[in-house]
Parts: structure tokens; C-alpha cells; sequence
């Protein structure tokens, strides 16, 4: 099946996230492991997706559930951002639009072969209460459409112990910026 990972790569990919998990109990609270992990085998497409976001240095980790609709959520939890997903243009409007110095590729683009979506502003927001993130590092966030029509994308980092929301040219990138990714499981 496409998609998935081989019983061995699962079976390795599961510890890591296990550990994770069990070394950051402070970013999901009142969840219970095995749940998620029987979830995680009942549902091949997303751990492969998730060994994704881990192979591009995201280190996923969950952070909630969502009730309503009985998923899980996980959010990459890398202290900067994925070093796998640096400089990268925010989406292929804007990689088709640079003539010269492109990039390899765009945020959105590489999100949606992964299987996940980019942070919104609000997630970022919501994982910044779970640490210190992009203290360094920048990462793309969901830009809406009406500043995408204009050119412009946003990104988000952390400084001054504060989050900031910027905007860039979404045909730029920096070998410090990436984007984080969400998947609910």
C-alpha cells in the first residue's frame, strides 16, 4: 500500500514517539499512550505521515484531543524549526514565480506530500504555551487568502518571550525558516 511503512519501521517509529511522549507529559495532560498508539496502527497512512514529519527533524509529539471528532493531534515539537524543511519558498505559486535561485521546493508543497497541514496562526500559538519554540529559527503559518492574493505570506517565531506574526514575499526563503506541520490522528 502506498503510504505506509514496513512492520519494522513502524515498530521503531512507535518507540521514538513512546519515548516522546513519555518525556513530555507537560504537552498532553490526561492522555493515555496506548490509546494513541492504537489509533496510530489502526490508521498505516498517518504514521507514515508521521515518520514524515520525524524523518525532517520535526519530532512530532501530541498535544491534544480533540472530543468532537476523536482524533488526536500532533504538532512538530522541534525546538527550531525542522532543519529538513529550511529554506523553502511558501508555496508553488510562489517557487514557479522565482526565475532565478528557486528553491528545492514550498512549504505547502512539501505539507501536502507528507500527509499534514501547515500550523495556522492560532496552532502556533497554542504549541508556543507548550515551550520555547523558533527562539532561533522562523517558521511559514497558514497566510490567508486575501494576503496570499497580494504576494505576501506570513511567518511566526519567538523572541523577546513574546510570539510575533511577520510578513514576507512568499516567493522568499532563509536557511533559517521552515514550517512546522500538524496531523490529527
Amino acid at each position: 500500500m502506498k503510504n505506509t511503512l514496513a512492520a519494522e519501521a513502524s515498530e521503531a517509529l512507535l518507540k521514538v514517539l513512546r519515548k516522546r511522549f513519555e518525556d513530555n507529559m507537560n504537552r498532553h495532560k490526561g492522555l493515555d499512550w496506548d490509546k494513541i498508539q492504537a489509533k496510530l496502527e489502526a490508521n498505516p497512512q498517518k504514521l507514515w505521515s508521521l515518520d514524515e514529519m520525524e524523518r525532517t527533524e520535526g519530532e512530532p509529539d501530541v498535544v491534544g484531543y480533540d472530543n468532537k471528532t476523536d482524533e488526536y493531534i500532533f504538532y512538530d515539537c522541534s525546538t527550531e524549526s525542522p532543519k529538513g524543511r529550511r529554506s523553502i519558498c511558501y508555496d508553488h505559486e510562489a517557487l514557479e514565480k522565482r526565475k532565478e535561485h528557486k528553491p528545492n521546493d514550498s512549504a505547502i508543497n512539501m505539507a501536502a506530500n507528507m500527509g499534514i497541514e501547515i500550523l495556522t496562526e492560532e496552532e502556533y500559538k497554542e504549541l508556543q504555551k507548550l515551550g520555547k519554540f523558533d527562539a532561533k529559527t522562523s517558521s511559514w503559518i497558514a497566510t490567508p487568502a486575501e494576503i496570499r492574493k497580494l504576494g505576501g505570506a506570513i511567518f511566526s517565531d519567538f523572541r523577546y518571550n513574546t510570539v510575533f506574526v511577520y510578513h514576507n514575499g512568499a516567493d522568499s526563503y532563509y536557511a533559517a525558516r521552515g514550517f512546522r506541520g500538524s496531523l490529527r490522528v
